[in-house]
């Protein structure tokens, strides 16, 4: 019978799901309540960036579904009550023109963000904010801070005149801001505050990194290697948290569920995609005459440097037979050239079994063309047929690596193993499962990941490179961090731990036993 109960009880669970509206709107409600993201993700309890997902295409399921649902539908019912409060209670002085006794709000869904002469997104504001040049009330956001567009609009407040409003608009009043005919703002999270010092306050992050180290080693009693565990294994839901606080102040919006195309899907179940990475996996086939001293070189922190790197902002548009746009990222289907280096140098895009085209990723086509260009001229340049691009930055996640970056710099100035492996998961791990994965649902950026981790192999081969042009004979290079060379490498190279640097792996002899050379070196 309570197998009969048990049964009952899950078909009673099973019914429609809560109806949610379309994901501009949902947007809009949060913003016209002047709510940040952060603000309904922890009401919720999800991040920032889920909440992000759900306003540019992605639904929840489950209870959070029906919570997500019920807080829209009231968002929805109190911007409804207060607006007919509005237009009732308005002076008849007030009341817009265009559109009767009722007010005309434009969704801001339906229309685009204005730009400034520069390029930068101008935002229109629901209420008037403090201008960070002159101080007075700005109708606008350029770039994320309060400002007016015109140097006329821009006045000092020192003669305590106000500038009078555009012919047509009505005056504003100090105890009712007018009902307005224009788009309400885009509301951000961004800081209000001069860039400079949003740009430049990094100490925040790294007290997060800092403190969760401080609070799971108290946690286990000061157990070095069980808060070590313990830390790698929630390396991915801070490292979500730690990504949401850089991004505070952001110039730009990520979307983290896009629409992904078909060649960045799993062809099986447990197959792969078909992105081509240009993994290095390269050994020289010949050394030069005699034995020689091998050094195997450790490249430190690679997946945390190629964190800087072109990454599409938005979702990835489709082209065919344009030529490469230096101000968009994301993957191309191309024919690669011949190289003809493979005696002292591995091929740009790595050891293929077959010829012909390949899709390939920002980075790697990005050092083809460098390679084919006038300054190096190792190849022919690489024949582009169609891409899947967007916007891109190489800023997107800089405030991010260089949080990680302090925070692993500080760890081996201090011999911190704990923050050291805290901080290596975290990098490591994000990267790792950006694509289809069970750890991390906050983010679904398959290209993201393919990028980053080609850029690692692309800096791996401009190492190998400026070792060969400084007289270095390149032996092998593998991976992201891997590389052997014959010479004096600590003239090339600097020696430490720090991400700029490299350090000793292995030493080893190598050569060949011609007569002619024989004995030499030993």
């Amino acid at each position: 019978m309570s197998d009969f109960d048990a049964i009952d009880s899950l078909l009673d669970a099973v019914g429609p799901q809560a109806e949610l509206p379309p994901c501009h709107v949902r947007r809009e409600l949060r913003e016209r309540a002047r709510l940040s993201k952060a603000q309904v993700a922890r009401a919720l309890g999800v991040s920032p960036s889920t909440l992000s997902g759900w306003e540019s295409g992605r639904d929840p399921a489950g209870e959070i579904r029906t919570k997500y649902a019920y807080l829209l539908d009231g968002l929805n019912a109190k911007l409804a009550t207060e607006t007919e409060t509005e237009t009732e209670t308005a002076p008849a002085a007030e009341q817009p023109v265009t559109s009767g006794t009722a007010a005309t709000v434009t969704p801001l869904s339906s229309l685009d963000l204005g730009q400034d002469e520069e390029g930068d997104d101008v935002e229109l504001l629901v209420a008037p904010e403090p201008c960070v040049l002159c101080g007075r009330p700005a109708g606008q956001r350029v770039a994320g801070f309060a400002q007016h567009l015109t140097p006329a609009d821009c006045q000092p407040t020192a003669t305590g005149a106000s500038a009078a409003p555009p012919a047509g608009q009505p005056t504003a009043h100090t105890s009712k801001a007018p009902l307005r005919t224009t788009r309400p703002a885009r509301a951000t999270e961004r800081s209000k505050g001069p860039a400079r010092n949003a740009f430049q306050e990094t100490s925040g992050p790294v007290d997060l990194i800092r403190e969760a180290v401080q609070g799971t080693l108290a946690e286990h009693q000061g157990d070095v290697d069980a808060a070590t565990a313990a830390l790698v294994k929630r390396a991915i839901p801070d490292a979500m948290r730690l990504l949401d606080e850089t991004r505070k102040g952001a110039r730009y919006d990520m979307i983290a569920h896009p629409w992904i195309p078909d060649i960045l899907k799993k062809q099986t179940a447990r197959g792969a995609d078909q992105i081509w990475e240009a993994r290095p996996k390269w050994t020289r086939h010949e050394l030069p005459p005699g034995w020689h001293q091998v050094t195997a070189l450790d490249i430190n922190g690679a997946y945390l440097s190629a964190l800087k790197t072109h990454l599409p902002l938005g979702q990835l548009e489709h082209s065919t037979g344009l030529a490469h746009d230096r101000r968009r990222s994301g993957v191309h289907l191309i024919t690669p050239p011949e190289w003809e280096h493979e005696a002292v140098l591995p091929n740009p895009i790595g050891q293929r079994d077959e010829p012909g085209p390949l899709w390939v990723t920002e980075p790697t086509l990005r050092l083809l063309l460098r390679l084919s260009g006038p300054k190096h001229q190792l190849c022919e340049p690489p024949q582009i047929h169609e891409s899947y691009t967007s916007g891109a930055t190489e800023n997107l996640l800089e405030k991010f690596r260089i949080a990680l970056k302090d925070a692993r710099d500080t760890a081996i100035e201090q011999g911190d193993r704990v923050t050291l492996e805290y901080v290596k998961a975290m990098y490591s791990k994000f990267v790792s499962t950006m694509g289809e994965s069970n750890y991390n649902r906050e983010l679904y950026r398959p290209d993201w990941m393919h990028l980053i981790r080609s850029q690692a192999f692309a800096n791996l081969w401009l190492k190998a490179l400026k070792a060969h042009d400084e007289g270095l004979a390149v032996v092998r290079a593998m991976g992201t961090d891997e590389l052997h060379v014959i010479g004096d490498w600590r003239r090339v190279f600097a020696e430490g731990r720090a991400v700029t640097e490299v350090k000793v792996k292995d030493t080893y002899t190598a050569g060949t036993d011609d007569a002619e050379h024989e004995g030499e070196g030993e």
